[in-house]
């Protein structure tokens, strides 16, 4: 049997925490830890009552470019399938695009920043 393909997402917020990995992908996730550098966080306010029950959280941080190049958002990068990345898209609300970076480390992984 041939492993589903995988893809690399990074997350600095909720998609860490056990409920939701359990919640949007049925189990959880094994990640390192890495960073987007360059950015920052700010906080967005979570109206959906699926993201809410499943973080458990009003308040979420989201990521927005930063003026100073050593600014880091640490977080945790998960190698996912692709059907998992939907399920991740899914999971997102409009205050969130998709987009692929370089992470510190090198690697390039999908993250959710602000729409």
């Amino acid at each position: 049997m041939t492993e589903p393909a995988s893809v690399l997402l990074f997350s600095y917020g909720t998609l860490q925490q056990d409920e939701v990995q359990l919640s949007s992908f049925g189990r959880l996730l094994d990640g390192e830890e890495d960073a987007m550098t360059g950015h920052t966080t700010a906080m967005v306010e979570i109206t959906d009552p699926d993201v809410l029950r499943a973080s458990g959280k009003r308040f979420h941080p989201v990521v927005i470019p930063s003026k100073n190049p050593s600014d880091e958002v640490a977080g945790k990068v998960f190698r996912i399938t692709e059907a998992e990345l939907r399920a991740a898209d899914a999971y997102e609300v409009s205050d969130y695009k998709r987009v692929e970076v370089t992470l510190r480390s090198g690697r390039t992984a999908w993250v959710y920043v602000q729409a």
